[in-house]
């Protein structure tokens, strides 16, 4: 039985004029040429790739078409990792004759994972499946095995890809993408950064919030994502102030396998509208967008359902009995502020690194996002530019 890997590495592209050594391999690149090592010649890729980061190298990765075009980009002195596109994992699992897929990581991995299985199975291009359920055929076998606490997509039916040429997120919601088996261990999340710990956590608040608050929210959705809430204000701040803290890792996984089942049946909102937008056009963090848009977004949905944000307020610790419902959103938004800062998010754009947004572009695409549909309010692109503008 043969497998695929969804890790999202193929190779290594080595620029012109440099010379590296890739542990006992070493790739001599001529004035002019380009050498691309294949990773069964590296003998331990994740160290290599850390190794040169710390060198000076700079990592990027490779479009969807599988071509990255040297012309209109200089690549001197700087190395330029393949990451995986869905015409190399294709024609490797075909090649293979492989009879599933494990893939291993956070959300992309396991997006990438869940793209090419669907491709196997029914075809075309990962553009005819943008949407909800566009697949007829179930997809290949996939053991999803996360290594970090927040995107939920190894036990969700949702999947995002960015399509390189509009710098569009595409959202799939495919019955058909669901994992097989997966594997939720919270050692295997014990290395990761502190940073990269806080997005990821952010991101898995996100869910059960907006999934909450969403249009399809039912009982059971209530009932899991606020236990996620409330699991995530305790043990976030834990698991990013101290990574080898086995318990808060642990129960971070609790959180995100429980939302990913509430957003999973209850739709998302403008959050994820909004921050899918952000990461399409400036390449941003999904889970720092989603905490910096969390609070805003929130403050105008509070206006249509308080009673969510009443039993959300005593989940996280307020003493709701006499309160009004605009003390409850307030004391909600200012934990959900307080969590952020405590974790070390980003409050602006401009602290990314985005200077002068394209609001116009961003709130047009924002009305057309998949998740924008079971938000409890209408958002019109005024506000919409409204709210961007507010994290500038």
């Amino acid at each position: 039985m043969r497998t695929a890997d969804a890790t999202g590495i193929d190779g290594i592209i080595i620029p012109k004029n440099r010379s590296v050594s890739l542990n006992q391999t070493v790739a001599k690149v001529s004035t002019g040429a380009i050498e691309y090592v294949k990773v069964s010649q590296v003998t331990n890729l994740v160290q290599t790739i850390k190794k040169l980061k710390s060198e000076g190298f700079w990592v990027i990765g490779l479009d969807m078409k599988g071509s990255i075009d040297y012309r209109k980009q200089d690549y001197k002195g700087k190395i330029a990792v393949v990451i995986g596109s869905e015409g190399f994992g294709i024609s490797r699992l075909v090649k293979e004759n492989c009879d599933f897929i494990v893939s291993i990581g956070g959300g992309s991995p396991q997006d990438c994972g869940k793209a090419i299985s669907v491709l196997a199975t029914n075809g075309g291009k990962i553009t005819d499946y943008e949407g909800v359920n566009k697949s007829q055929k179930k997809c290949l076998p996939i053991v999803a095995i996360a290594t970090t606490a927040g995107t939920s997509a190894e036990v969700t039916i949702n999947y995002v890809i960015t399509d390189e040429e509009t710098h569009i997120k595409m959202i799939m919601v495919d019955r058909n993408t669901l994992a097989s088996i997966t594997v939720n261990d919270p050692e295997l999340m014990l290395s990761k950064p502190a940073g990269l710990t806080a997005a990821t956590g952010m991101d898995a608040l996100t869910h059960a919030m907006e999934a909450v608050v969403a249009n399809g929210a039912i009982d059971v959705t209530d009932a899991t994502a606020l236990y996620a809430i409330k699991q995530i204000f305790e043990y976030l701040p834990r698991a990013v102030e101290n990574g080898q803290d086995i318990e808060a890792r642990e129960q971070m996984c609790y959180a995100c396998f429980l939302n990913g089942i509430a957003f999973s049946n209850a739709g998302l909102g403008n959050v994820h509208a909004m921050a899918h937008q952000l990461g399409g056009l400036y390449d941003l963090p999904h889970g720092v967008c989603n905490a910096m848009l969390l609070p805003i977004v929130e403050e105008e949905n509070a206006k249509q359902a308080p009673a969510k944000f009443r039993v959300m307020a005593e989940t996280i610790g307020m003493d709701v009995e006499g309160k009004t419902d605009e003390e409850c959103m307030d004391f909600v938004i200012g934990k959900i502020k307080e969590l952020s800062e405590r974790v070390g998010i980003p409050k602006t754009l401009s602290e990314l690194g985005v200077e002068n947004p394209d609001f116009e572009t961003l709130a047009e695409n924002s009305m057309k996002d998949a998740c924008a549909g079971a938000n409890p309010v209408f958002f019109d692109k005024e506000l919409l530019i409204k709210l961007f503008k507010k994290i500038a």
